[in-house]
């Protein structure tokens, strides 16, 4: 079954939990969507995981529509959503509609994701041009600068109130979820009783209406330090750099390849050649 924009309204509903995973290339793509997940997002993070920045902040909305394209053509049930790089909203919000219209027109995304609590005009904005939109609040990657790093937010009472006074304008505003990342467990849990959307918990406890996580992150293949939230469901890592050692090591001492993994030719022929 496809899953739609509906479905995640429904799940809230129903209170049935919601499953979103990062996707950024088609053979992974095809995995994680044949595996039943609600919704691949196609996250700047691809930046950091793909490209090898140390930031959100250098990718592009060439880099975004390339690898959205790509995702895509592995996806047939989950609800394909693209992240809007850092400067293809903020500007204006001309901007954001063309930019979210080039992510759904070229990359084929079905909806889009952007940070922030300032930028209503600009969901509705979108959402008034039949573009779906999931906000995100919290620990906004493209905000690292102004934070001083990738920290928790929300922890005052100040803070904590911005934050839920976000979530419902940014629910005004026409998104149909919400992303809350790295944010206090009470805190999430009170955005969600408090609006009518998803949330989508990314280091924000349980109680939110659905998780998510880079792929990478959970199957153990991305090196350096492990956010508190990342819980690993293999090792995938460590299983391929076994394999491709122990393909150095065969090739090298003539293990690989063998006869199985070798075309015949009959010695007739060979003679022939000489």
């Amino acid at each position: 079954m496809k899953n739609t924009v509906a479905t995640f309204l429904k799940a809230k509903q129903e209170k049935s939990k919601l499953t979103m995973l990062t996707g950024y290339d088609y053979s992974i793509a095809k995995i994680i969507d044949q595996a039943g997940v609600n919704s691949i997002l196609v996250g700047d993070s691809l930046g950091m995981v793909m490209l090898g920045h140390k930031t959100t902040l250098p990718v592009t909305m060439e880099a975004m529509i390339h690898h959205t394209k790509a995702v895509g053509r592995g996806v047939d049930s989950a609800l394909l959503l693209a992240d809007m790089p850092f400067m293809s909203y903020q500007t204006s919000v001309y901007d954001a509609v063309k930019n979210a219209g080039r992510l759904v027109q070229e990359g084929g995304a079905e909806g889009v994701k952007l940070e922030g609590g300032v930028f209503c005009e600009h969901i509705r904005a979108i959402v008034n041009a039949s573009i779906p939109v999931v906000g995100h609040l919290g620990l906004t990657p493209q905000s690292v600068n102004a934070f001083g790093g990738f920290r928790v937010q929300g922890k005052s009472e100040a803070a904590a109130r911005e934050i839920l006074e976000a979530a419902k304008k940014v629910e005004e505003a026409g998104a149909f979820a919400i992303v809350l990342e790295c944010i206090p467990a009470k805190l999430a849990a009170l955005i969600t009783e408090s609006i009518s959307i998803p949330t989508i918990g990314i280091g924000a406890g349980k109680e939110c209406d659905g998780q998510v996580l880079v792929c990478q992150d959970m199957l153990g293949m991305f090196p350096g330090h492990t956010p508190k939230f990342v819980k690993k469901y293999a090792e995938i890592g460590e299983q391929m750099s076994r394999a491709f050692k122990d393909y150095i090591r065969e090739v090298q001492e003539g293990g690989y390849p063998g006869e199985e993994h070798s075309f015949g030719m009959s010695d007739e022929i060979i003679s022939k050649l000489y």
